[in-house]
Parts: structure tokens; C-alpha cells; sequence
């Protein structure tokens, strides 16, 4: 079921940067404010489409990339290529190549994981940072350390995933069931109509050759990434929680704020599970907006 990306007022243009074409999904005036959305796994630059349709109203210029492993045109096999700098260059990269000197940053899942890191390394590049799901590293890294939390147990899937082959025959098992059953699991109703285009396009994009291989690389290369530099964020922070997640805690969720040094708004969402861009799209960009609006 393919995705009418007009309906959002969004169009698609491929971008090439570092030896390799993304496909990105772009909306709004060009001259308007400039923002970068950061899909998660196993996700596409579409679960951002119906909060772009927000935005765009707002004055924003937005694009949303299909990441590294997600563009077809992206897809090095290596681990190593995988890691944190690799994964930030991209996304400054295409920054540059949109011409954004500085920029709002939004991400969701691995993509919030990511912007962490890119205004931590290069905060003189940001307006403001905005993550939706995802802790401070060292907040995770604390909560997963503490033994109070359930952060240990919430995370376990990762060294699942980590692992060689198997979780690729398992997520891809009938051609993608077992990709719909972990949306079902982890909390979005897959039955619902509202979801069934972006549901498709993850599993098709995931069905392509090597990309769930590269998608899983990101997990695999966690042990490889340069850490060193991790402390506190300095640019104006709105970070996005939903009670329901499954993957990340309340422990690190309220820890956040004790390493951002700037100006600071955590919003927690009752009752939605960890796929807050599909399920809440409206509340979700217009919190966005008020954020990237004030800062």
C-alpha cells in the first residue's frame, strides 16, 4: 500500500553526500525556519508525515531523510560503518547540502539517539534540539546501571538484536509478520487503518535486500562508537515521553534534565506506547512547534 505523500503536502528528492544517495521526504517554504527529522527502527522518514503536515503549516522548511540501511542508495554492509560519527555526518551532511548553516533537530528512537550525539559534538550547529522517546545517554546509561529501575529488563531486546542472522529470520519471517508483530507488541494497534500505509512501506523497505541487515547495524555497531564525549547538552532541549513505552523507562525519562545545562521542557504523554509519531502526530509537531517557535 503506497504512501500518497501529497496528501501531507510533502514531496520526495534524493540527495547525494558522501558517496551515497538518500532519499529524503521534504515540506514547507524554503526560506522558512529549517528543521531535520530523524526517523527510529524500524521506521522510515514516513512515520514523520502527518506531524510534517503540521509543521509546514507553522512556516517550517522540514526534511526528513530515510537514514543510513534505509535508503536504498545507502546501504555499506560493514558494522563499523554503522556507528555514531558515521550516522551524525550523514545527517550534517545533508543539512549542508540543504544549505542549513543552523537548524532545529528533531528524532525519534535511534534517530533521537543520534541527535543527542550531534548536539553534543556540534552544538554550534543546532537552534534547538527536540527528542521524542529517547533519554539522555547517560541518563539510559544510568537508569540501565542503577539495579532500581526496570531499564535493564526494558533494553534486553538489544543484545537480541545485536546478534548475527537470527533476529533477521525472525523480523522477516512471511514476509514481514514478524515485523508487524513487534509493532503489536511493543503497543501500536496494527489493526488500526490510520497505520496500515506506514506499516507497509517499514516493511517493505525492511523486506529489501541487505537493508534489515543494515538497519540491525546500528545496534551492532553500539560497542564501536566513540563515547568519550558525552556530558551535558547546552541548546535549548524538549524531550517527548510516553508512559507506555516499553523500551525506555521512567528512571531515565525524568534523569534527562540533570544533563541538559540550557533551557529545558519535558512533556510526558499518558497512555501512548514508544511509537508516539504514529500514534499522537498532531500533539506531538505542535509541541514541536511551540518549542522551536520560543527558542
Amino acid at each position: 500500500m503506497a504512501i500518497d505523500d501529497s496528501i501531507y503536502g510533502v514531496s520526495k528528492e534524493n540527495v547525494d553526500v558522501r558517496g551515497y544517495t538518500f532519499s529524503c521526504r521534504t515540506a514547507g517554504n524554503r526560506a522558512g525556519e529549517p528543521v531535520l527529522l530523524l526517523h527510529g527502527f524500524p521506521e522510515t522518514s514516513a512515520s514523520w508525515l502527518s506531524a510534517m503536515a503540521v509543521l509546514k503549516d507553522q512556516g517550517f522548511f522540514l526534511v526528513a531523510p530515510d537514514q543510513r540501511g534505509y535508503s536504498p542508495g545507502a546501504r555499506p554492509l560493514l558494522i563499523e560503518a554503522y556507528t555514531m560519527d558515521e550516522l551524525s555526518m550523514d545527517v550534517f551532511a545533508i543539512a549542508d547540502h540543504f544549505g542549513f548553516e543552523t537548524f532545529h533537530l528533531i528524532g525519534h528512537d535511534w534517530g533521537g539517539g543520534i541527535a543527542w550525539m550531534m548536539a553534543l559534538k556540534h552544538p554550534e550547529r543546532l537552534k534547538t534540539l527536540n527528542v521524542v522517546s529517547t533519554p539522555h545517554p547517560l541518563a539510559l546509561l544510568q537508569a540501565y546501571t542503577s539495579g532500581t529501575s526496570d531499564q535493564g529488563e526494558k533494553s534486553s531486546y538489544m543484545q537480541f538484536f545485536q546478534q548475527e542472522s537470527v533476529p533477521e529470520e525472525m523480523l522477516l519471517a512471511n514476509q514481514g509478520d514478524g515485523l508487524r508483530m513487534m509493532f503489536k507488541l511493543s503497543g501500536l494497534d496494527t489493526e488500526k487503518k490510520e497505520y496500515q500505509s506506514q506499516l507497509s512501506e517499514y516493511i517493505d523497505t525492511l523486506l529489501e535486500p541487505h537493508a534489515m541487515t543494515c538497519a540491525l547495524n546500528w545496534y551492532r555497531a553500539m560497542g564501536k562508537s566513540d563515547m568519550s564525549f558525552l556530558g551535558p547538552v547546552e541548546i535549548p532541549t524538549l524531550y517527548i515521553w510516553s508512559t507506555e513505552d516499553v523500551a525506555l523507562g521512567r528512571e531515565a525519562a525524568e534523569a534527562t534534565e540533570n544533563f541538559v545545562n540550557a533551557p529545558y521542557r519535558f512533556e510526558v504523554l499518558e497512555g501512548l506506547s514508544h511509537w508516539i509519531p504514529e500514534e499522537a502526530p498532531e500533539i506531538m509537531a505542535n509541541l514541536l512547534g511551540q518549542h522551536m517557535k520560543v527558542s
